[in-house]
């Protein structure tokens, strides 16, 4: 790619997360909505077992059934197994 067309890629990129950004202005987040009714916010700790510590114990429940349901240690068959070596 020659360097005329990395500038105009590089250019439509940053135009293009410039709109992005002036459309998207967090002003109008505080407006009220008839019928919003916010609930009383999350402290760190909350935010941080909900958010992190959840979703990694979720995880780790769901590697261990599948480790311990696991049945194809069963099946497997060592390849030495049927081979005769002569001593």
């Amino acid at each position: 790619m020659d360097k005329k067309n990395a500038l105009r890629a590089g250019a439509l990129a940053a135009g293009t997360t410039l709109m992005m950004l002036l459309m998207s202005s967090p002003a109008l987040a505080l407006t009220r909505d008839d019928g919003d009714d916010p609930g009383p916010g999350l402290s760190v700790i909350q935010t941080l077992g909900l958010y992190v510590l959840l979703p990694v114990a979720l995880f780790v429940v769901i590697a261990g059934l599948v480790m311990l349901l696991d049945k194809s240690h069963a099946k497997k068959d060592d390849t030495t197994s049927n081979i005769r070596a002569k001593a």
